[in-house]
């Protein structure tokens, strides 16, 4: 895994260095040639927060939901599972195309989009939008910028879910990816979201790695 790490680290560099830093995702989506096992991050499995909210929540039939860059789609089917109509996007082709593959009698509705350019229709549209790892791997002003695009789709009512590593404020400013600190998430908040509950907690990987689970709701 350290390999495939440092492999996507100078993928990503490259990019980066043709002014293009987030241009890399479709690149590694489609060198593991449909393989979900080359996927390093994904876990193939839904996050178990996600599961336990959707539980405490209670009856979702007809809700509509999204999930962002939704990757190999375990938590989209989730999701679909719980009772959402689920809409799921990835930026890469690539990624889309082995969710079909995936899971073939899937209800949810996969789209290609890019987060930065999402259709109209999706403005304030969805009961849930769940963001899982996709701004730590966004550099520069896209971090914020996708802050902004993900509050824009929750509909009144409606609840965002956010997942990802975290870090202290000031630490670990050169890491790629880069966790969230509790400053970069608290936009959610500035952008008019109420925050619901927040769990900071280190998950079981050896060392532990910090994370952030938190949910807001749009009043």
């Amino acid at each position: 895994m350290k390999d495939s790490k440092l492999a996507t680290q100078q993928l990503a560099k490259t990019y980066a260095d043709q002014g293009n830093p987030d241009g890399w995702f479709e690149e590694f989506y489609v060198r593991a040639n449909g393989d979900i096992h080359k996927v390093y991050w994904a876990d193939l499995e839904p996050n178990p927060f996600l599961l336990s909210w959707m539980e405490d929540h209670g009856n979702s039939a007809g809700a509509q939901a999204i999930t962002i860059g939704c990757g190999l789609g375990d938590d989209a089917e989730a999701m679909a599972s719980s009772g959402y109509q689920v809409t799921a996007f990835d930026i890469s082709p690539s990624a889309i195309a082995m969710c079909q593959d995936r899971f073939p009698e899937r209800s949810v509705d996969y789209r290609i989009a890019d987060l930065f350019s999402l259709p109209a229709e999706w403005h304030h549209s969805f009961d849930l939008v769940y963001e899982c790892n996709t701004i730590q791997i966004l550099t520069g002003s896209n971090r914020l910028n996708a802050i902004r695009a993900i509050t824009d789709l929750v509909a009144p009512d409606g609840y965002v879910l956010v997942s990802c590593r975290s870090r202290n404020i000031g630490e670990q400013t050169d890491a790629f990816p880069l966790a969230l600190d509790r400053n970069e998430i608290d936009e959610f908040v500035r952008r008019g979201l109420s925050e619901v509950s927040f769990i900071a907690y280190d998950d079981d990987q050896d060392p532990p790695v910090p994370h952030f689970f938190a949910v807001y709701k749009r009043l």
